[in-house]
């Protein structure tokens, strides 16, 4: 699948922490990369390289300390809270290592959860979307379940599906197969892989499986805080 328009465009973003303080510590010295509509990357790189603090300021949860970040062409940097997360419940979609489900409510019910905390209400036509999602990861026969009556790798196909329940244009994933095991963790990853397919929905995953790094279309690589490399990977699934 070919990438398309710019999607994410950062330019030389600092990311401080205790600023002023003697405590004072930089995460991200300086990191520029760009990602296009419909790309697949993975974001690898040591504990302590800087992942998850990049992957909260992609995600509009933390600010950039410095630096330029445009999102679908619109500069981030001193927007208000309110049209930040207007602009995160447009845009981007979310999946963690722990799937982060509500356990008195249905898969179903956790599903539509973004749309009701953005339109404070679950209109029918999205009500529709969410069952069709959940049938489109393989769970029609557990809407009315709660998590603690599914699986680790169902449970993580709910987090995908309401990911996905609001069609951002770009899916941020922080270790989605991190707590699943190998089989489970191939199906999830294989799950993600035709939803872009088929969807063309863009993907950040951050894995420190190596093997599901090569299955991806390119692969960005930080090191201490800094892009270290970045790269297509020819032979990607």
């Amino acid at each position: 699948m070919q990438a398309g328009e710019p999607l994410i465009e950062l330019a030389q973003v600092r990311k401080r922490y205790n600023v002023g303080q003697p405590s004072e510590v930089e995460v991200l010295h300086g990191v520029s990369l760009a990602l296009r509509t419909r790309e697949f990357a993975a974001l690898i790189g040591p504990s302590g390289s800087g992942k998850s603090t990049l992957l909260n300021v992609l995600g509009l949860l933390e600010p950039m300390t410095s630096g330029s970040y445009r999102l679908q062409g619109r500069e981030v940097a001193g927007l208000a809270d309110d049209a930040l997360t207007r602009m995160r419940q447009r845009t981007l979609g979310f999946v963690f290592q722990f799937h982060h489900l509500l356990p008195a409510f249905s898969a179903l019910e956790n599903v539509t959860l973004p749309v009701l905390a953005a339109e404070g209400r679950v209109p029918a036509q999205q009500l529709t979307r969410a069952r069709e999602l959940l049938a489109a990861v393989g769970l029609s026969a557990a809407m009315d379940k709660r998590p603690a009556q599914l699986s680790g790798g169902m449970q993580q196909r709910v987090a995908i599906a309401r990911a996905l329940v609001l069609q951002p244009a770009l899916v941020l994933a922080d270790e989605p197969t991190g707590n699943l095991d190998t089989a489970t963790s191939d199906e999830v990853f294989t799950l993600l892989r035709r939803i872009h397919h088929e969807r063309g929905t863009s993907f950040i995953v951050v894995t420190h499986d190596p093997r599901l790094a090569a299955r991806c279309d390119r692969v960005i690589e930080l090191v201490d805080g800094q892009v270290a490399r970045d790269e297509a990977v020819p032979t990607a699934a």
